[in-house]
This record gives structure tokens, C-alpha cells and sequence, in this order.
């Protein structure tokens, strides 16, 4: 029997399959499309990739997609079904508190849960992330959680490692950040005006922050690598994750390059819905594990 209990929103980005194999508990956030006028909310709980390509090309036929914070009362209802079931120790994870306050709503739910529930323990993690950031945290805690660790140990272990995750994250552009005010209005126009690829990195605090700008996926590939070099990925336990939001020709370019670089072929996968809607189609983002912090 497992010491601990893994939970996270959907905001980690982990595909169907996964969250029901590795028995993850998964509170899916919603989403609303409108076009020509209509909205319609959705879930954030796609089972078939197909379901992702046909977000994004909505999105590519100028639908618009808008999402909200996971609030306190589906944070409440989520933790206390938990321990109506008899969960005592829980892992659960957040989008970064640099893009979102959700961290801190959890932890009130959690608190109120555990009134009713006393024996009810939930330690909340802040990704410092998003997406395969916070998924890579998920997937260690379930590494750690099957090797029998407890939940303090596995606690203090995913709790070391968001700043060990370097980041390069090329945009088509950034006008959907901005409106989600994820960056600033200047930062959108200077990116898109030139025609460019807008490079964006998560800082020490979790923001996302745009670092450079390039011409082109073939640029886009070597500002990668040359970051890769100079920030080395870790040898033992290896992470290199690529992540797309239905641009799979750039993310198997990128994939294949770093391959053949480092000899290891990093795992591809697409953005969901809630993350997707701020960042729009066509970006391609890496993500690795290093020795030494990030300094952004």
C-alpha cells in the first residue's frame, strides 16, 4: 500500500492515460471557446490526442479561448472527496505561484478539509512551473511514492528540484500571453512586430520572462543547444522533456537535435487546453534537469 497519496490540477499537462495507470488524482480545470458569439465550457480532461489538434486549430480559426484559476470550492470538493475515501497523506501540485494564486488557495482547502478530517494531511508544492515543469514534478513524485518513500521524504525531494528545471520556450507570438497578462503589452508588440520567435524562460520566481528573440525553428534549435551547453543536463535520471502546442514537425526537429547531441531521445508531448490557451499555436518548448539553479 502506497505511503502517500499524488494529486495535481491539469495545469501539469499529463495525459490520460498516465494520470489512470499511475493512479494520480486529477482536478481538471474548465476552459470556455467562443466563436461567432458562442460560448461553450469545457473540461479540461481530453482522453485522445486528437482532442488537442482540434483545440489548437480552433484556435488557428480565430476562436477564443479563455480560462480561470481552479477556485477554492473544486480545490475543497476535490481534497475532501479524498478524504472521504480515507486519504491521510497527500502530495498535491500547482501551477507556479509567479502565474497564478492557486497555491495558496489549495492550501486553504486543504486546511478546511482537514477540520472535518483531522487525520487529513496535504503538503501543496509550488511547480515554480507550468505544464512539463509541473508534470516532471508529478512524475518524480510517483517514482518516489512506488519506491516507498514517505510523504515528508518525497516533500523535501520534489521541493528541491523546480529551480533544477531549465527552460527554453519559443512562441509564435505573444499576443495570447499578453492578453492573459502573462507578459507585458510591450513585450508582445516588439515580438511579433519583427516577425520573430519571442524566446521566453520561467525566472526564480516563477514569472515567465522573455529573454531573446529569433528568426526561424533552425535558430530556435541552436539558441536550445547553446543553452544546453552552457547549462548542462544531469547524467543520472536524465530529464529532457520537449512540449508543443500542435506544431509537431518543430518539436520533432527540436527532439532530434538534442538527440543527437546528448544521445538521448527526450519524450514529446502537447500542451492541454488551460495552458494552450494562453500561449496559442505554434510554440515548441524544452525543458531540462541541471545541477546548478536556474539564474533567470
Amino acid at each position: 500500500m502506497a505511503n502517500f497519496i499524488v494529486s495535481t490540477d491539469s495545469t501539469a499537462d499529463l495525459y490520460a492515460d498516465y494520470v489512470r495507470e499511475h493512479d494520480v488524482r486529477l482536478a481538471p480545470l474548465t476552459f470556455t471557446i467562443e466563436k461567432g458569439g458562442v460560448m461553450t465550457e469545457y473540461t479540461d480532461d481530453f482522453t485522445e490526442y486528437s482532442q488537442y489538434v482540434g483545440f489548437f486549430a480552433q484556435l488557428r480559426a480565430k476562436a477564443t479561448a479563455r480560462t480561470s484559476m481552479l477556485n477554492y470550492e473544486s480545490h475543497y470538493r476535490h481534497f475532501r472527496k479524498m478524504a472521504e475515501e480515507g486519504a491521510k497523506d497527500v502530495l498535491h501540485f500547482t501551477i507556479s505561484s509567479g502565474l497564478a494564486s492557486t497555491i495558496n488557495v489549495a492550501r486553504q482547502a486543504a486546511e478546511d478539509v482537514k477540520k472535518e478530517f483531522p487525520a487529513f494531511n496535504l503538503k501543496a508544492v509550488d511547480s515554480l512551473a507550468a505544464t512539463i515543469g509541473q508534470g516532471e514534478l508529478v512524475y518524480e513524485a510517483v517514482r518516489l511514492r512506488d519506491a516507498g518513500k514517505t510523504l515528508s521524504e518525497a516533500y523535501d525531494a520534489v521541493t528541491a528540484l523546480p529551480l533544477h528545471f531549465q527552460y527554453v520556450i519559443a512562441a509564435n507570438d505573444l499576443f495570447y500571453l499578453q492578453r492573459g497578462g502573462r507578459v507585458s503589452a510591450a513585450s508582445a508588440i516588439v515580438g511579433t512586430a519583427l516577425g520573430v520567435k519571442p524566446v521566453i524562460t520561467f525566472t526564480r520566481d516563477g514569472k515567465l520572462a522573455v529573454v531573446d528573440k529569433v528568426r526561424g525553428m533552425k535558430r530556435v534549435i541552436a539558441y536550445a543547444l547553446e543553452k544546453m551547453e552552457r547549462l548542462r543536463p544531469v547524467e543520472e535520471g536524465r530529464v529532457i522533456h520537449v512540449v508543443h502546442s500542435d506544431s509537431e514537425k518543430d518539436a520533432a526537429e527540436l527532439a532530434a537535435a538534442i538527440e543527437n547531441r546528448w544521445g538521448f531521445k527526450p519524450e514529446i508531448s502537447i500542451l492541454g487546453p488551460v495552458i494552450g490557451a494562453h500561449v496559442g499555436p505554434g510554440a515548441v518548448a524544452v525543458l531540462w534537469k541541471t545541477q546548478q539553479e536556474r539564474n533567470d
